[in-house]
């Protein structure tokens, strides 16, 4: 079959083909369409960028910190109390809502709704029990930080990295790598990466050259089975 030039191929030809040749047409075929996400001069000048300003900032913050040590009074009286919380509060509401939203519409954006929402409630927790210190309400700061608003960051970090986990495994697995997804930390951005990240985590710098005579005859095999 993959030697019959000009044959295209149908659902009852690919349910015919064996796992492992699924995955080498897919593999091949997402091989060629990577061709045209390489990252671009204008993409790396921007993450360049990005790198300098997020490397500025931590120096920045580091110094702005240690002012405020020892700056900063141990007490204060605030002004604008009420508007401060009550729209936190309106701001956890409506990530809250989009985050219902997401999950019942089945979107993407579903991950960063859930990362945002454990950012905001693990803030709740840190405000609630610092500014109650010494009050007659730090208990209850306490104990609504441990049994409520910790408690549901954790669960939307977890769901938000399943999330991820699923996506990228789905990713791959039409691309014809199935297999275990590692730790995010090892995963590069696909953006920068023209093929699929598990090669570049299982061979050493040294066996790259070697990868290119079986992503030649992945090609090849795409280009004789597709015509």
């Amino acid at each position: 079959m993959a030697e019959r030039r000009g044959y295209v191929l149908d659902e009852s030809d690919l349910q015919r083909m064996s796992p492992e040749e699924r995955a080498r047409l897919a593999r091949a075929l997402a091989s060629l369409n990577a061709q045209n996400l390489t990252p671009t001069p204008l993409s790396q000048r921007r993450r360049r960028v990005l790198i300098a300003a997020c490397l500025a900032v931590v120096l920045l913050l580091a110094a702005w910190i240690a002012v405020l040590e020892v700056t900063l009074p141990r007490d204060y009286r605030a002004g604008g109390w009420r508007a401060a919380w009550v729209g936190f509060d309106i701001g956890l509401l409506v990530v809250f809502a989009a985050t219902a939203w997401a999950a019942w519409r089945r979107r993407q954006v579903l991950i960063v709704c859930l990362i945002v929402l454990a950012a905001l409630l693990s803030c709740d927790a840190w405000f609630d029990i610092t500014l109650d210190w010494g009050t007659s309400g730090f208990m209850v700061s306490v104990l609504s930080a441990a049994l409520i608003e910790l408690p549901l960051a954790a669960v939307a970090l977890i769901a938000a990295r399943r999330l991820l986990r699923l996506t990228v495994g789905r990713l791959e697995l039409l691309a014809g790598e199935p297999g275990p997804v590692p730790s995010f930390w090892q995963v590069p951005l696909f953006g920068d990466c023209a093929g699929s990240y598990r090669t570049l985590l299982r061979k050493p710098p040294d066996l790259v050259g070697a990868n290119a005579k079986p992503a030649a005859q992945d090609a090849e095999f795409a280009g004789q089975d597709g015509g």
